[in-house]
């Protein structure tokens, strides 16, 4: 659950990929998609690696609730509060990088 060189996020957070960063503390970094489907649409990621949402929730659930309350805080700043928030877990869910990441979709009315 530590870094992990072959992981894309893992080097964005390590800043070794440029993103452009939306929110960081210490456990948590956010940063807009690069391929958005929303006028905001921001990845929150730990900082720790873990492989997908279930990983994360079984070893640091406080984590997963700072997840939550980051996505609350960005869609608070963008969009009067209302967000979706996404986890694609495993590769037939869509999820493409094995370092869990939240969706974060706001800054207008989205479709069902």
């Amino acid at each position: 659950m530590s870094a992990s060189d072959d992981c894309l996020f893992c080097s964005i957070i390590a800043g070794r990929i440029p993103s452009t960063k939306v929110y960081e503390d210490d456990t948590t970094y956010a940063f807009k998609d690069i391929n958005p489907k929303a006028k905001v649409h921001v990845l929150v990621v730990p900082k720790r690696h873990y492989a997908d949402v279930a990983e994360l929730a079984a070893d640091d659930p406080a984590e997963l609730a700072h997840i939550v309350e980051v996505a609350q805080h960005i869609a608070d700043d963008a969009f009067h509060g209302a967000f979706r928030l996404v986890f694609n877990t495993g590769l037939d869910a869509g999820q493409t990088v094995f370092h869990v990441h939240a969706h974060v979709m706001t800054g207008e009315k989205l479709d069902e």
